[in-house]
């Protein structure tokens, strides 16, 4: 594990914040914005780590993953509450203020796509994208 710049990872993260910025302002579906939204996320994260961090995929991934759970857990406690925070658009947006199973989902699938991906990309050496 080395610090080291990507420039492919850092523009899939612009490129996936910039997705995850019209997904929240424009859409208010009921399956695009709640779902893929949650689906993406964890991706951005993943390719964010990846833009600073050359490390082997799995344990990126898990971090990330296992980093996604501890924030969905604090919306479970309603953290940004006791924090005093609730008036904090900000920390509503970046913490979040309810718990859902569905999310758990939405993240764990996310990841189980880097590591699909992953493994795809693994098995065809001829691809340029190294996951």
């Amino acid at each position: 594990m080395k610090l080291r710049f990507s420039w492919l990872y850092f523009t899939l993260t612009i490129l996936l914040f910039i997705i995850e910025v019209l997904i929240a302002a424009y859409l208010h579906d009921d399956f695009i914005r709640p779902y893929v939204g949650d689906f993406l996320v964890v991706i951005l994260l993943y390719c964010f780590v990846r833009s600073f961090l050359q490390a082997p995929v799995v344990p990126v991934a898990l971090a990330v993953l296992a980093f996604s759970y501890l924030v969905e857990t604090l919306q479970y406690f309603n953290v940004v509450k006791h924090l005093g925070l609730e008036h904090s658009r900000i920390a509503n947006i970046v913490i979040g203020n309810y718990f859902t199973w569905s999310d758990i989902l939405a993240y764990t699938l996310g990841i189980g796509f880097i590591l699909l991906c992953h493994f795809f990309n693994r098995h065809n050496s001829s691809s340029p994208v190294k996951f």
